[in-house]
């Protein structure tokens, strides 16, 4: 099978996507722990506490990003189509990357010949 560019496209979508899910993941992680403090007087949460909420939703999409930009690798080597495709699906799963999630997932299920 001849080598075209979608499995190429679909890696550098999947692994960009991969990059702003890590730093959004990591600033909503940092967001939560330096809101951890506000609205605390005397020892009493005066006002309802949003880092957990931001701690909640900044490890998920950490780990997301980390096996997008893992599938992203895979995916411009051209080798193990299901950790590519899986590492694009990630990609879709967070919502700062979502267009180019969906963008990877469409390159790397129409490439699947190519893979080894």
């Amino acid at each position: 099978m001849e080598k075209t560019w979608k499995p190429v496209a679909g890696g550098i979508c999947s692994m960009v996507g991969g990059a702003f899910a890590l730093i959004s993941g990591g600033l909503m992680g940092a967001l939560g722990m330096w809101t951890g403090n506000i609205g605390v007087w005397g020892g009493y949460h005066v006002v309802p506490r949003m880092s957990n909420l931001f701690g909640f939703f900044g490890l998920p999409a950490i780990l997301l990003g980390i096996v997008a930009l893992i599938g992203g690798i895979y995916a411009l080597k051209r080798q193990q189509w299901g950790v590519a495709l899986a590492g694009s699906i990630c990609a879709v799963l967070t919502p700062m990357s979502f267009l180019l999630g969906a963008v990877a997932v469409v390159f790397i299920a129409l490439s699947r010949g190519e893979f080894e």
